[in-house]
């Protein structure tokens, strides 16, 4: 009897494997001489480059999708530093006289910051 469960255990456990490995990649297809991947939202991605230095298109694991997040901007940050403590791990752009520093622990979860330095655009992520 035990080893009927430990068997029934196996085949359930394989069963939800090949499931999930299923769902893990992409599906491939190819179309007027391009090839994508399309993720589970439906939306397309075109892989020929990755392809032309030898990536294979059914290893393609699919992602959250574009704008899965929010990235943060500029409304986000203060130019105060006074209560930034000392030991704060931070990821610091800087551009001639000018830099900008953005806490990790404010990126961990938005994964993307959005700013400027001066006028320039930059994206710091994380």
């Amino acid at each position: 009897m035990f080893r009927k469960i430990i068997i029934l255990k196996i085949i359930l456990l394989g069963l939800i494997l090949g499931i999930v490995l299923s769902q893990a990649f992409s599906k491939v297809i190819e179309e007027k001489g391009k090839t994508y991947i399309v993720d589970w939202h439906g939306e397309r991605w075109e892989i020929n480059q990755a392809m032309s230095i030898g990536f294979e298109p059914h290893r393609f694991q699919h992602g959250i999708g574009r704008n899965a997040f929010t990235p943060l901007d500029d409304s986000n940050f203060s130019k105060d530093n006074a209560d930034v403590k000392r030991n704060t791990r931070v990821i610091g752009i800087a551009e001639g006289d000018r830099a900008n520093a953005y806490a990790i622990s404010k990126l961990w979860r938005h994964e993307v910051a959005n700013s400027f330095i001066g006028e320039k655009p930059i994206t710091a992520a994380y």
